[in-house]
């Protein structure tokens, strides 16, 4: 299984990168299994840099947030009009409310934008199967209904299966560490700077983000959802403060093996 960011601003695209969306490939030649864990602003472009729209065969969003989700409406405008003519519909599992979401971004009606992505809601601890992917949602604690996303396929690295956590976007709960436990690799949210005062219930410190990892019993974890303005390297020593684990803060086009 391999995982590959394809951007990780927080909020917002930022100077050096999209925001959030993550490829993860399992298998080999035509039995490839691709899928995008989001698909935020700014997205799109390095997605084709990865590898062709049609290859995909879903898009899995964490919430309905812009920077987690705007760049469907490249992927509609490409699956309506594109090189390869109309193309069936995509699979899209979503939160509730993700169709009426992607038709207010798309300016489509809810049948038209049916005609583009076939939609799915994700449940809790209901196990969904794309191709040689399993994937399991967790309710994580957001302004707006958020999931992390749990996801297990054939490791590139060591005998029997491989299993990522993305927690998307959250502050500490529960269902961050649910969606790390005994992991290889924890993508975990840190939009925000440690020793500042934050919003409550929006989104993780370094600190906090390492306390997740380290009472999930993640092997490792990676650092994602950084603002423009944020300082890295005080969210990476507030990480390291918390887990004594492998930890590095990601970047546009780094590629993990698990």
């Amino acid at each position: 299984m391999r995982l590959t960011v394809l951007g990780c601003s927080g909020s917002m695209a930022g100077p050096d990168s999209a925001a959030s969306s993550y490829l993860v490939r399992a298998g080999a030649g035509e039995d490839d299994t691709v899928v995008a864990l989001d698909l935020g602003s700014g997205a799109f472009g390095p997605l084709m840099a990865q590898t062709s729209p049609t290859a995909l065969d879903a898009v899995v969003l964490s919430h309905l947030h812009p920077d987690h989700c705007a760049d469907l409406t490249a992927m509609a405008v490409w699956r309506r009009y594109g090189p390869d003519g109309a193309l069936p519909p995509l699979r899209v599992i979503g939160p509730e409310g993700t169709r009426e979401r992607l038709a207010v971004l798309c300016e489509m009606e809810a049948p038209e934008i049916s005609e583009v992505f076939a939609v799915e809601h994700l449940t809790e601890g209901q196990e969904v199967r794309i191709g040689a992917l399993r994937l399991q949602a967790h309710p994580v604690r957001h302004p707006i209904p958020a999931w992390g996303l749990r996801v297990s396929g054939p490791s590139d690295v060591h005998d029997g299966a491989a299993h990522l956590g993305y927690t998307g976007d959250t502050a500490w709960c529960e269902g961050a560490i649910a969606v790390g436990r005994g992991v290889d690799l924890l993508l975990a949210e840190a939009a925000f700077q440690d020793g500042l005062e934050h919003p409550p219930g929006i989104h993780l410190t370094g600190a906090e983000a390492g306390q997740v990892a380290t009472r999930a019993g993640a092997r490792r974890l990676v650092l994602t959802h950084l603002q423009p303005w944020t300082d890295a390297a005080r969210v990476l020593a507030g990480a390291r403060g918390a887990y004594s684990g492998p930890v590095e803060v990601t970047h546009a086009g780094a590629d993990y093996l698990l």
